[in-house]
């Protein structure tokens, strides 16, 4: 059975720091790209920093210079350090495995809430 659990999200106030986790089970986890997306009310979900097999990392524009992702294969974990958080970035955070050959192996997490407010 497959998990992503995230866990880190909380209230924040604006400029704030968050680092959030996603703990995978039930995988091979060094043979799958992690990302992760958020959704706000409203909104689509969008992906924001994903790191592949092999350590590169990619980053949605809005948040580039911001957010960190990285990954831990000993541990199959993901990480992702937001700083400089603004209200927009509010949302729910989600933790995304995608197999790096087969497309049909894609997996979610149920999702952590962030909340930048004062």
């Amino acid at each position: 059975q497959v998990q992503l659990v995230e866990s880190g999200g909380g209230l924040v106030q604006p400029g704030g720091s968050l680092r959030l986790s996603c703990a995978a089970s039930g995988i091979k986890f060094s043979t799958y790209t992690m990302a992760w997306y958020r959704q706000a009310p409203g909104k689509q979900r969008e992906m924001v920093a994903r790191i592949t097999i092999g350590g590169v990392t990619g980053y949605a524009d809005s948040v580039r210079g911001r957010f960190t992702i990285s990954r831990d294969n000993a541990k199959n974990t993901t990480s992702l350090q937001v700083n400089s958080l603004k209200p927009e970035d509010t949302a729910v955070y989600y933790c995304n495995a995608q197999h790096f050959v087969a497309a049909g192996y894609n997996f979610w997490g149920q999702g952590t809430q962030v909340t930048v407010s004062s």
